[in-house]
This record gives structure tokens, C-alpha cells and sequence, in this order.
């Protein structure tokens, strides 16, 4: 199916937003990419976070930005335009 989620687009999303390469997404880091994605108006990015940030660490791991693209493939779609 070719609007499946996809771990690769995800993991290059990540990267993406992963500014510092530590391999996690700090609040800082998970608001700057909000903001370039144009979204900052209608988005709690605090909110979006914790919704995300699954094991409650304070940080996004790609094992939980996995889980959120796979429930929203969407948003992947629209995120891998954006890094592309």
C-alpha cells in the first residue's frame, strides 16, 4: 500500500529533527520543527509532546515518533515534504 507509514521516511524525518544527533528530541528541538513546519498557530507543542514522549522522559525517541506516524500517516506524508 503506498500510503502505508514508512520506517525509513520516518528515521529520516527524525534525523531531521534531531538537531544535535543524540538521538532523542528534546521539547526545544520537537518546537523548532513545529514552527518550520508552519504549524506553531493551532498546535500545544508542550501537549503534542507529552502526547508523543510515551515513556514520559521529557524526550522523543524514534521508537515513539514511530508510534505516532504509524497512527498518523498523514502527518508523515506531510513531514517527509517538508525534509525532502
Amino acid at each position: 500500500m503506498a500510503d502505508a507509514p514508512n520506517k525509513a521516511d520516518c528515521e529520516r524525518v527524525f534525523k531531521h529533527i534531531d538537531k544535535n544527533g543524540d538521538g532523542k528530541v528534546s521539547l526545544e528541538e520537537f518546537s523548532d520543527a513545529v514552527k518550520e513546519a508552519g504549524a506553531t498557530s493551532n498546535v500545544d507543542v508542550a501537549a503534542k509532546m507529552k502526547e508523543i514522549d510515551k515513556d514520559g522522559d521529557g524526550f522523543i525517541s524514534l521508537d515513539e515518533l514511530w508510534e505516532f506516524f504509524s497512527a498518523h500517516p498523514q502527518i508523515l506524508k506531510e513531514a517527509v515534504s517538508k525534509v525532502a
